[in-house]
Order: structure tokens, then C-alpha cells, then sequence
């Protein structure tokens, strides 16, 4: 199935779209050339999309799979069709307004699949990217459902709730998963269906409802809802290197979650775009301690 979508916004689709993207080797999404491909499982089952940008200002999609209608269906929102940055205003901060001068074309992506952006949002709880990345990588491929179509190298669509609450303690062990974060997801898909259902009917209530969760803060509620719905407010509170980067870029010198919050207080509702306008313009504060080591439980 294909389909064609010509925004009415500027629109970096890369810049967009591949925020989307669990690191490079990530086994649901790749570039090929012009071309992004996403492997997802849609409530109408599997499907793969392609996209590409075949003239300025349009956007064509082909699909393959049971879920095919629904992700071409979904493409404006992957897209950020329905990111509003009405009311936005850059202020007098200069980077800030820079950036936002010269990306006219970011917009804030959606998946609208629940279940998966809480999953990958768990793996990255209290870990490096390598690590998180890496278990995400092999958690989908060996219980994920191999992609359909043309894909340029083999692509896997995460498992259904019911996967994910099967997979084995050895499994997880296996791909390096940390314990707490593998009882996270495996306690999240336990109660996976009417979770969904819940944050569907109220994404509003996403962050009490998470939260009520065992395992589950506000770092990872506001992952989960940047990545399903695009929220152009949530601030990832608990990170390990944000709070930093915001102060140095605002401020100049490194902040804590309090500061990070102060700072960003006068772009209320538009928090989490002000974040990646952050990452946009390219200021990045000077690493000078030692990096974060990354642990092996697998060698325990």
C-alpha cells in the first residue's frame, strides 16, 4: 500500500521521524539512502513503513503487512502532523531563538503505539545508551516477529503485550538487561492491555497512571509520552545528563533537576520542544568527568 503526505509545515523529516530511532543498530528502524524504514506492530498487526522525500514539501509512504492502512494511516503523526507550536514564543534567549530560527522544520513525532515506547523507555532506566540500545536490540530480535517487505537488512517489529510478558528470565539475562528494568516491563505487560486502554482514554492522566506503576517514575513517564504522543511539555526529569545540558546551554554553567525546571518555566507547555530546540543548535557543555561505566551483569 502507498501513499503520499504533503505537509502544511515545514518539515525535517530525519530530524523528525528518527527520534524515534533506539540507537543505530536499532532492529525497527534503519536508513537506506533517502529512504527511513520502521518495523512496528500496529493494532491491526505487523507492518513495515518506508518513507522518503520525493520533492520539497512531499512525503511518500509505502507499507507492507496486516497493519499497513493503520501506519499509513498514522504517517502524519509519525511526521508531526499533530505537533501545534501555536503559541510558542522563543523569547529573548538567543539560542533559543536561533534554534528556532534555523529548524523550522522540527516537529515533535508520535508513534500512538503505547505499550512500545513504555518498553524501550524502561531499558534506558539508569543505564548507558550502549547498554540500553543493546538489550533493546537483542530483546526484539530474538522475540520480536521478522518485518515484512522489501527491507534493506533483516528488521524486527518488538513483541505483542503477550510476548513481552513470555519472554524468560533467562532471555533477559541473556541480552543484558538489568533485573529491576526486566521486572519492570515484565510487571508493565501483566496489566500491559488495560494500560494501554487506560492512557488511550486519558493521555491527559499518562503520569499519575504511570507512575502509579512499581518501576515506573517520572523519568519514564515522560519518555513514554514524548515518544507516544508527542508531548511538547514533558521534561525528562532524573536524567542523567539534561539537566546539565539545559544549564549550560541557558545559563552557562550546569544545573539540577530544580534549576532545570526554573529555567525552563517561562516556555511552560512547550518544555520538551525548548529541550530539543537545545539539541538542535548544537551547544553541548564541555565533558570534563569520568564517563559513566557501563556494567555487564551477564559476567556476575
Amino acid at each position: 500500500m502507498e501513499t503520499e503526505y504533503r505537509p502544511r509545515h515545514p518539515l525535517a523529516l530525519r530530524a523528525t521521524v528518527l527520534y524515534q530511532r533506539r540507537g543505530g543498530a536499532d532492529p525497527t528502524m534503519t536508513i537506506d539512502g533517502a529512504v527511513i524504514w520502521r518495523a512496528s506492530r500496529t493494532p491491526d498487526g505487523i507492518a513495515t513503513l518506508a518513507l522518503r522525500e520525493t520533492a520539497p514539501g512531499t512525503i511518500r509512504g509505502a507499507a507492507w503487512g496486516p497493519g499497513a492502512a493503520w501506519a499509513l494511516a498514522q504517517l502524519p503523526a509519525l511526521c508531526g502532523a499533530d505537533d501545534d507550536p501555536e503559541g510558542f514564543d522563543p523569547g529573548e534567549n538567543r539560542l533559543v531563538a536561533e534554534a528556532h530560527r534555523r529548524n523550522p522544520g522540527l516537529r515533535l513525532s508520535r508513534t500512538d503505539l503505547v505499550f512500545d515506547a513504555l518498553a524501550s523507555a524502561i531499558f534506558e532506566q539508569k543505564v548507558t545508551g550502549m547498554q540500553a540500545f543493546g538489550a533493546w536490540r537483542r530483546i526484539v530480535t530474538w522475540c520480536g516477529e521478522r518485518a515484512p517487505g522489501p527491507t534493506p537488512r533483516p528488521m524486527f517489529a518488538p513483541p505483542s503485550i503477550d510476548g513481552w510478558r513470555r519472554i524468560p528470565s533467562w532471555t533477559w539475562h541473556r541480552a543484558g538487561l538489568e533485573p529491576p528494568q526486566a521486572r519492570t516491563v515484565a510487571e508493565a505487560a501483566q496489566r500491559g492491555d488495560a494500560l494501554v486502554r487506560a492512557l488511550e482514554n486519558a493521555p491527559g492522566d499518562a503520569d499519575r497512571i504511570l507512575t502509579s506503576l512499581r518501576g515506573i517514575g517520572p523519568w519514564t513517564s515522560a519518555e513514554m509520552r514524548i515518544r507516544a504522543f508527542g508531548d511538547p511539555d514533558a521534561v525528562s526529569v532524573g536524567d542523567y545528563h539534561l539537566a546539565h545540558e539545559v544549564g549550560f546551554a541557558l545559563a552557562g554553567s550546569r544545573t539540577d533537576d530544580d534549576g532545570m525546571l526554573e529555567l525552563l518555566a517561562p516556555w511552560k507547555g512547550h518544555r520538551q520542544r525548548v529541550v530539543r530546540l537545545i539539541g538542535a543548535s548544537g551547544v553541548r557543555e564541555p565533558r570534563r568527568g569520568p564517563r559513566m561505566h557501563p556494567e555487564d551483569h551477564r559476567a556476575r
